[in-house]
């Protein structure tokens, strides 16, 4: 990190707290690579009386050097910061500030999705009064045992870094530390400072120091010459190896030094949610996604693999088929991570670096080798087969037909760029993604699924949206998901942002109604329709009209009811300069996708003892799957 100000004595600035740390934020910095920009890209806000008086007036005050958001939900506000700073490369994040009480709770899932995805975002929850003239307080939560303790404690499990400004100085160690951890990319995460409301109005007199021009660097650690020698031995010595690339890849900005140690060595490249885009699809080495939602030709080749490589993944149970991927005998990993946490995983050999850094590195050091031919002809024909279906999956024969939810991606699939960015997080759309989505760019496939968390894409689209203006953005959104958290589309319209949001319907929670379904639920509580007096729901799905909810909220609206209206709404839509929803209801419940179905297991427990068949049958299904789970040691 370095500063501009002086080394001198420097005079002092009288400011509140919240003035302050609204003008230090302004003036903060990141760089990596040569490049330079600003940390603090904006704050979004909904006030209350916890934070109206401090954060709010401030940001009125220094309304010019801070850009403002207004949100409507506070954990939607969080998730337009991480789509920010995801789609900034982790180079830029932006401020969330809130109220004290629900306001603050509000954020914990935003929170919690922030930091599983290593994702910076900065949390400034209002507080209660730390000077206590009046206790309880509106909106406060007593605990009898400890006089110090706030709802906001809730977000410290939950934040790479947590603390409570009792005290205006205070302030100078708190921000300098959540900087650090903002731009740290081994612990990045969510940010919190919790601002009781009494100490954000407080006057201090403040070193005109602390509101300096600072630059942080984004360091790329290089690997140990030591590592990158058993690495390439071990490179070197396997005949089937596999390259599973992680959202590490996209976070080191590696792409292109993966696609010259892919064409260097002839390794095939499989990928998880977080990792898709790593290469193109149309690259010679992609195999697609890995594990329960991947293709038959990435599965296939890490059941068989003997050297596993990962680059930047946390083996996810989704990565490694809840422990039955891997099946070979004398299997091994080999891990370049930037986190030893992550590195040391699978008891692999680590190669602790930053991805593009690491990656050069084996490159130079195994140079000269590559995979058999024979390995590559094979894994080339296997890939080559599953476009076939995804291309089965994409077509529809019958324009004038309901679409089913791959053929919608397959409209999507014939009109776009490498400019679009596709935004999902949750119910069926991630899976049939990974399997069949033809990713162009690196940045194109934003697909949160380390959290899954509904409610986030059109929130995130918005992030997206601020960070890189322009380039079309499409929030795919199920009947579920679009319940969950419909009210940032108000601030699409306000801010006049063109996001994309696609609505499919298909009545009902149809992704954990299937996954009930097959693990003895029997669908229960999945369904859009009227309760008996029996207690079961039946007859038609409610008159629930998402499509007119929509437009009310100021979208707007193109309807689609056949493939052929589909692909001229997806067509019109993206060439719209305002917010606009696709609307299309899909064919059908039952049959969510039409896709490929799943080439690996998933580990979700089923009942050991019941009365009803289909949680027997469940549990004998259950049982024959979990016998091939090992530990690799």
């Amino acid at each position: 990190m370095t500063s501009t100000g002086s080394t001198q004595a420097a005079p002092t600035v009288r400011l509140t707290t919240a003035q302050a740390l609204v003008r230090f934020l302004s003036r903060q910095f990141t760089e990596r690579d040569g490049a330079r920009r600003r940390l603090i890209g904006g704050t979004w806000g909904i006030f209350g009386h916890g934070n109206v008086a401090g954060i709010g007036q401030a940001l009125v005050e220094y309304g010019d050097e801070m850009p403002f958001h207004q949100g409507r939900n506070e954990q939607a506000m969080v998730h337009a910061a991480v789509g920010f700073a995801r789609q900034s490369g982790r180079l830029a994040a932006h401020a969330v500030t809130t109220s004290i009480g629900p306001g603050a709770t509000n954020l914990v899932t935003g929170a919690a999705l922030a930091t599983v995805n290593h994702l910076p975002v900065l949390l400034l929850p209002g507080d209660v009064f730390a000077s206590r003239p009046a206790d309880p307080v509106l909106q406060q939560l007593e605990v009898p045992y400890a006089g110090d303790v706030s709802v906001n404690d809730c977000l410290r499990p939950v934040s790479k870094y947590f603390d409570r400004i009792t005290r205006p100085e205070a302030l100078i160690p708190a921000a300098l530390q959540a900087m650090r951890v903002l731009t740290d990319p081994v612990d990045t995460g969510a940010v919190t400072l919790a601002l009781p409301q009494d100490v954000q109005a407080e006057a201090y007199d403040w070193p005109r120091e602390f509101f300096a021009e600072r630059t942080w660097s984004v360091r790329r650690p290089a690997p140990d010459p030591r590592e990158v020698e058993a690495a390439a031995r071990a490179l070197r010595a396997a005949r089937r190896p596999l390259v599973i690339a992680g959202g590490g890849v996209h976070h080191s900005g590696a792409e292109e030094a993966l696609a010259e140690f892919a064409d260097a060595t002839g390794i095939p490249v499989a990928a998880t949610q977080a990792g898709k885009g790593s290469l193109r699809f149309d690259h010679p080495a992609d195999v697609g996604g890995i594990g329960h939602t991947g293709t038959a030709a990435a599965d296939e080749l890490a059941r068989t693999a003997d050297l596993v490589i990962g680059v930047g993944t946390r083996y996810s149970d989704f990565t490694t088929a809840s422990g039955t991927l891997f099946a070979a005998p004398g299997v091994r990993f080999l891990n370049l991570n930037i986190a030893p946490f992550d590195g040391h995983k699978m008891a692999a050999l680590t190669l602790i670096a930053d991805a593009r850094t690491g990656l050069e590195a084996l490159t130079e050091a195994v140079r000269g080798h590559r995979v058999e031919d024979a390995y590559a002809v094979a894994y080339g024909g296997d890939k080559a087969r599953w476009e076939h279906r995804v291309a089965a999956a994409f077509e529809a024969a019958e324009i004038d037909a309901r679409p089913t939810q791959a053929q919608v991606l397959g409209a999507l699939d014939e009109i776009v760029t490498g400019a679009d960015v596709l935004i999902n997080a949750a119910g069926s759309l991630p899976g049939d993604l990974h399997k069949l989505w033809r990713a162009r760019s690196p940045r194109q496939y934003h697909v949160e699924y380390g959290y899954s968390c509904m409610g986030y894409e059109i929130p995130a689209a918005i992030g997206v949206c601020l960070a890189e203006p322009g380039g079309p953005v499409w929030a795919l959104v199920g009947d579920g998901t679009y319940l969950m958290n419909p009210t940032e589309i108000v601030t699409a319209v306000q801010e006049r942002l063109p996001i994309k949001v696609v609505i499919l319907q298909n009545h009902g929670y149809a992704s954990i109604g299937g996954l009930s379904e097959s693990v003895g639920g029997e669908r229960f509580g999945t369904a859009y329709r009227y309760r008996a007096p029996d207690g079961t729901y039946t007859g038609d799905p409610l008159p629930v009209d998402l499509a007119a909810n929509a437009a009310s909220l100021g979208m707007r609206v193109l309807r689609a009811r056949t493939v052929d209206e589909l692909r001229g709404a997806l067509r019109e839509a993206r060439a719209a300069d305002g917010p606009t929803c696709v609307y299309v209801e899909t064919e059908t419940a039952d049959t969510v996708s039409g896709p490929p179905p799943a080439q690996a297991w998933w580990d979700v427990p089923v009942a050991e003892t019941a009365t009803r068949q289909a949680a027997v049958k469940a549990r004998e299904e259950y049982d024959r799957h979990v016998t091939a789970r090992r530990r690799h040691l």
